[in-house]
């Protein structure tokens, strides 16, 4: 198989799983210097800034997340249609940066920071029988 159709066929034709992991942007160079990494997957609740693109220079938080078109919609961007109606504006997360992380999700963090997640199973301990 071509180089290209192989690469298109990761990209295209993944699963669910692999689509969501593909979601990855940017992280602002402060928080990239904090947690040593330079983009993170993102997540609903994640505040962005547009790079590239009709809304170049916009902040704004991310609403929805579809893995289907790899996009996100981010609050305050929409469109109007010529009758007046507004509608979402999907934006590919290689057109964005990170500048504040959704804190909800410790694993998250945690993962980010470089630690073992804390919700990993705790060793147990054998306890030494007197004889």
């Amino acid at each position: 198989m071509k180089p290209t159709k192989m690469r298109n066929h990761l990209i295209y034709q993944a699963s669910h799983v692999v689509r969501s992991k593909q979601l990855g942007s940017h992280l602002s160079k402060e928080l990239s210097k904090k947690y040593g990494k330079s983009s993170a997957r993102i997540v609903e609740g994640d505040s962005v800034k547009i790079l590239r693109g009709e809304f170049k220079g916009v902040d704004g938080k991310v609403a929805s997340i579809d893995i289907q078109k790899n996009s996100v919609t981010i609050e305050g961007v929409k469109k109007e249609k010529t009758k007046g109606d507004k509608f979402d504006v999907y934006i590919h997360t290689s057109n964005l940066e990170i500048t504040a992380l959704n804190t909800d999700d410790k694993w998250r963090i945690s993962k980010l920071e470089g630690k073992k997640p804390s919700n990993s199973p705790k060793p147990v301990e054998k306890k030494e029988s007197k004889e």
